[in-house]
This record gives C-alpha cells, structure tokens and sequence, in this order.
C-alpha cells in the first residue's frame, strides 16, 4: 500500500496520534495538504520557531509554545489535521505527554488527528500504545523519474540534456536513496560543473551518496578506483559479473529476475579478492561501500546490535550498491564461544546479518572475501545467503603474464619492452600482490644504478622473494582440497601444481646469459 494511502486509512480510522517518520520535510506536507484536501479537513502547520499557521489559527497569535498549541488544538473545530514539526525533543516533557495522551482520547469523537513529523522516532513509553508510525520511505524510481522528466522540461532545448532511455534509467537508479531535493541539487551540480546533463551525473550521485555513508560513521564509502581491465586473470568470475551487468534494471525485473545476491570470493591471499571486489562496482557503476565488522563492537551493552541495523539502513538508503567485506574470517572471529566471552553478541549480530542477507528485498550486492574458510560458520555457505562461492588460486602462466603486463605498464613503462614469458615462468607460484611487489622493487634497482627499469631488475628482485606458495603450501593445498567440490574456480586454466622450492636456477641462468649478452 503506497504510504499516502496508508495514512489516510489511519486518519479514515480516526487513529489520533499519528508519528510521520521522514528526512523529507516539504515532500510529506505536500503529500499531507493534498490528503487534507482529499478528505475535507483543515491543515495546521506547527513549528517551534514559526508556531502555529493554518486554518482557525487568528494571525499573530504565534503559539510557539508546544503546550499552548496542544492547548488550542483541543478548541479547534472538527475535522481538523495538526502537524507538529520536530516535536520529538518535546516528548521528554511529562506534562506534554500528558496532554497528548489526553487530547488522543478526546479527539476520536472529533475527527481531529495530531500528526508528528520528524527525522527520527523517539516515543516516551507513555505514548506507545497510543502512537502509530507510518514510515514515508525516499522517493522511489517513479517519483525520481518524474523529477528528471520535469527539470528536463524546465531547461532549454538545444543538447543541455544528454541521455538515452538506458541513460535515464541508469541515473535513476544510481539516485535511489537521496531525497528528490538532493537528487535537484545533483542535476544543478551537473548544470554548472558539466554544462550538461548527461552520464557524468551518475558519477555526481555517487558522490552525494558518500555523503550519506559517512554521515553513519559504520561504513566506508570506497571510490571505484579499480576497474576490470586492472584484474589479471580470473576469466570465469570476470563473466560470471559481466553476465549480470543489467540485472539491477527495470528490464531485468520484468523478465522475472530477481536482484542478485552476492558472492563469496575464498581463496589464496594476495591473489585478487580484494582487487575484483572493487572493480565489480566499477563494472556495475555502483556506489562500492566497505562493511568493517570491527567497527560494529562497542562496549556498550546492545549498541553492537543496533550498529548492525544502522549498517543495514544506511547501505539500503542508498541502493542499489555493493557492500563488500574484507577477511570476513576476522569479522567473525570468537563467534564459537560468544555466549561465553560476550554474552552472545557476536551471535546476534551475525544472526541479524545472516538474516538480513537471507531475506533482503533492496538491490545491495554483497562481496565477502575470506582466507580461511574454516573459520566460517556453516550457515553462511548455504545457498541462499550467496549467490556463488568463487575460488580464486595461485594464477596461471597465462595471468601471471597478464598481471606483469598491467603492473609495468601502470608504472609508465612499455610491457613489450620486457621478457614477459620468461618473467611469467620465473615468478610460478607467486601470487598477483607479490608479482606487483616484484616489479616494485625491480623499480628500486633500477633507481639505485641510475638507469630505467629492464627485466634484469626483475629477476634479482624475484631471486631475493621467497613466495607464499613455499612459506605456506600445506595450507594452500589443504584449501585447495576444501575447495575443489565446493566452490566455482574464478579461473578457466589449469591448477598450478605446487612442486615446492623456489625458480632459483631459472634465475641465475637467465641472469648469466643477460650479462653475457652485455
């Protein structure tokens, strides 16, 4: 049921004592001055700086007072609707209660309603039983969609207004969770930095949502520095995504699909989770928000549950997006013995999270990463809570050659220039964080003798790396077995076969025959 109609079933209902919770002041009097033109009755408008304004208020008679205006809301004739603007701070007062709990019981032989309007609920226990909450959620697609259509209108003809069908869809989207007058601010931000409206706006939205996130001071709103092309590797996740690129459009609803899940990415460190994480939001141009598990524990006793729900809210006041979460192991460390070392409220926060995921109506994407999937509770890996677990392992001779190409080349240097097959095969069984580390420090040779990077100052940096896959094999084939029936490869090529030991023989020779060749 749409919330205007909603509201005017508890006022048909004569329910007295309505709290109207929204951010969207101007929206919900204008929804309510319509309502109270539908139904016949009389509007007034309550603020504590302006007082009372409407009809049956005599013209500078003020009222300011909280307790005078509840006092002439009693002698006003019936039939009559009072808004009262923030009056939550006021609720603290037990003589205003009083009078509200008391004017709620005259007022159903009356039809008169006492409307509260506030950006936050906050509800005395006096007035619970007497008080009903209609939440005026944002403005949803329909009503964004109209606000563009009527800006559009407003602007002159001649190419201010750049956008395709896909386009508007697309920025409509991205501006679920502003309100319509942050979502007018955007436009106008657009008009004076862009000179036009045109796909730039939807990088413009994303900003203003960054406001929002850091506003809730639990998530991290990340930029979506990352893109797929700075992803070696990883073929079958990279399509995986690209096949759902659209799923968070209208079309997509109409064919019956539902908003995707999630992913959880397991898998070797330093090969990628993290990286593809926030490239996904890039691909899907989404706001990319990052859930830090360690920010929802405080000390105070039921605050850590309570951060969970304002986590929650604040990543769907902005959907659609991607929240992801790093080391997901870390965030759920202790959760065996909650009951005993905090009182279980590490199991109830995840319950709620397990719970939220489960069920989740909003169109928020969720990427989780892990290193140790033993960690995990076995409630998170059945289907539903993901809509795929991805292995990501040691790459290929294929990606790491792909990976040395994007990390030369990030650091302004040709990738031809360089023996890439012989680099791809000498650093086998390196992770993509330590082939970037390689390339690094082969940067610092060169710096150090005073000429431009060349392969030599990557093989003596290889030769100076002792990989992962040495100092932890055991582990990665012990998550390899766990893996193997268990999870989708994020890639297509062949396992790397861990033989043990370090390439220092392919090293030295390739090192000999450069020097015999100068």
């Amino acid at each position: 049921m749409p919330v205007d109609d909603e509201l005017a079933t508890y006022i048909r209902a004569r329910y007295t004592l309505i709290y109207l919770l929204s951010f969207e002041e101007q929206r919900v009097l204008e929804e309510v001055t319509r309502l109270a033109a539908r139904e016949r009755k009389k509007l007034v408008v309550w603020s504590f700086a302006r007082g009372a304004r409407g009809e049956g208020i005599k013209a500078g008679t003020g009222l300011r007072s909280p307790s005078a205006i509840l006092e002439a809301a009693a002698a006003l004739d019936d039939g009559m609707l009072l808004v009262l603007l923030d009056f939550h701070p006021f609720l603290n007062d037990p003589g205003i209660v009083r009078q509200l709990k008391e004017l709620g019981q005259d007022f159903e032989t009356k039809r008169k309603n006492v409307l509260f309007l506030s950006p936050v609920l906050k509800l005395p226990v006096e007035l619970a039983k007497d008080v009903v909450v209609v939440d005026f959620a944002l403005p949803d697609a329909a009503l964004l969609a109209e606000t563009l259509r009527e800006i559009s209108a407003a602007l002159p003809a001649g190419g201010i207004v750049q956008l395709s069908d896909l386009d508007r869809e697309e920025l409509v989207r991205s501006a679920q969770g502003l309100t319509v007058r942050e979502f007018a601010n955007v436009l106008a931000k657009a008009l004076v930095t862009l000179g036009r409206i045109d796909r730039g706006a939807i990088d413009l939205v994303n900003t203003e949502k960054r406001q929002i996130i850091r506003k809730s001071g639990i998530l991290e709103f990340y930029p979506t520095s990352e893109s797929m092309s700075g992803v070696g590797g990883l073929d079958a996740l990279k399509a995986w995504l690209s096949s759902r690129n659209e799923a968070f459009t209208d079309r997509a609803r109409a064919f019956g699909l539902p908003y995707p899940k999630g992913i959880l990415i397991v898998g070797v460190q330093g090969c990628g989770k993290s990286l593809s994480a926030k490239a996904v939001a890039d691909l899907w141009r989404l706001p990319l928000l990052k859930l830090d598990m360690g920010r929802l524990f405080s000390g105070t006793v039921g605050s850590s549950e309570e951060n969970m729900r304002q986590a929650i809210a604040a990543a769907e006041a902005i959907a659609p997006a991607v929240l992801w979460i790093d080391e997901l192991e870390k965030g759920l460390a202790g959760l065996g013995s909650s009951n005993v070392s905090d009182g279980g409220t590490t199991a109830r926060v995840i319950g709620t999270f397990l719970t939220w995921m489960q069920e989740k109506k909003h169109a928020i994407f969720v990427i989780a990463t892990t290193n140790d999937i033993s960690a995990l509770p076995p409630e998170l890996l059945r289907k539903g809570r993901f809509d795929e677990i991805f292995f990501v392992d040691l790459p290929t001779h294929g990606e790491r050659r792909a990976i040395l190409e994007i990390h030369i080349a990030r650091r302004g240097r040709v990738p031809g220039n360089f023996d890439l097959e012989a680099l791809a095969t000498i650093t086998r069984g390196y992770s993509g964080a330590e082939i970037e580390g390689v390339v690094v420090a082969g940067l610092f040779h060169a710096f150090e003798r005073g000429g431009d990077l060349e392969t030599e100052d990557i093989l003596l940096a290889c030769r100076e790396t002792v990989p992962l896959s040495v100092m932890m094999e055991d582990k990665i084939v012990a998550l390899r077995e766990w893996a193997r029936l268990r999870t989708r490869r994020a890639s297509t090529g062949e396992s790397l076969v861990l033989e043990g030991g370090r390439p220092d023989a392919l090293i030295e020779e390739r090192l000999r025959r450069i020097a015999g060749d100068n």
